[in-house]
C-alpha cells in the first residue's frame, strides 16, 4: 500500500479521453491503495453545478477533496471552490508563476504537476511548492538532470496520475526518488 497519492483523475475528468469507465471515486476507494488519497479532476469539468455532485461524492468515500488546475486561466475561478489542496499546470510563463502566488496565498498545499513534461523553471517557483515526481510521465524525459539541481531545494510528492485502474502505482516515481535521494513528502496525515 502507498502511503499517499494525491494526484487521481475519475470519471468526473469527462473530456480527458485516457480515463475509462471503471474510474470511479468509488472505485478509487474500494481498491485502497493508499493510506492517504485524493482525487484531484481536472477543474474545468467539475465547475458549477458539478461541483457539488463532486465534492459529495468525494467526502462519501472518505478521501481529500483536490483538483488539477490547468494553469493561470484557471486560477482565480479554482479559488473560489473548498478544494483541500491544488495540483497545477506550471506552464513557463509569467503568468502561471503568478498564479502559483495565488495558490499559495490561499494557504492549502499547491503540488506542482509534473513540472519537466510542461517544461516548469523550478528556479522560478516559491519553495513552499510541493514538487510533483509523477508515476505516468517521469521516466519520458530526463528526469535525473531536470530535478537533480532542486533536491535541496523543494519537499517532493510522489503521484500516479492514474487515469485507469491499472495506473494506482508509484513504482517508477519511487525509482525516480531513490536515485535523486529526495523522500515523499507526506502532506495530509490519516
Amino acid at each position: 500500500m502507498l502511503d499517499q497519492d494525491l494526484h487521481i483523475h475519475t470519471t468526473f475528468s469527462t473530456g480527458d479521453s485516457a480515463i475509462v469507465p471503471q474510474q470511479t471515486i468509488a472505485f478509487i476507494a474500494a481498491v485502497k491503495h493508499a493510506r492517504i488519497t485524493g482525487i484531484s479532476d481536472h477543474f474545468d469539468y467539475i465547475t458549477d453545478k458539478k461541483f457539488e455532485i463532486y465534492q459529495a461524492e468525494v467526502a462519501k468515500h472518505g478521501l481529500i477533496l483536490g483538483t488539477e488546475v490547468d494553469g493561470a486561466n484557471w486560477v482565480d475561478e479554482a479559488l473560489n471552490y473548498p478544494f483541500e489542496y491544488y495540483v497545477y499546470h506550471c506552464y513557463n510563463t509569467e503568468r502561471d508563476y503568478e498564479g502559483t502566488e495565488k495558490l499559495l496565498a490561499s494557504g492549502k498545499p499547491l503540488i506542482i504537476a509534473h513540472p519537466q513534461v510542461l517544461d516548469t523553471n523550478l528556479s522560478k517557483l516559491h519553495r513552499d511548492c510541493y514538487i510533483e515526481i509523477n508515476n505516468r510521465y517521469v521516466w519520458r524525459f530526463n528526469w535525473y538532470n531536470y530535478y537533480k539541481p532542486f533536491v535541496n531545494s523543494f519537499r517532493f510528492v510522489l503521484s500516479s496520475d492514474a487515469h485507469q485502474p491499472n495506473w494506482l502505482s508509484h513504482c517508477i516515481a519511487e525509482y525516480a526518488a531513490r536515485e535523486l535521494g529526495v523522500q515523499n513528502t507526506i502532506i495530509f496525515s490519516e
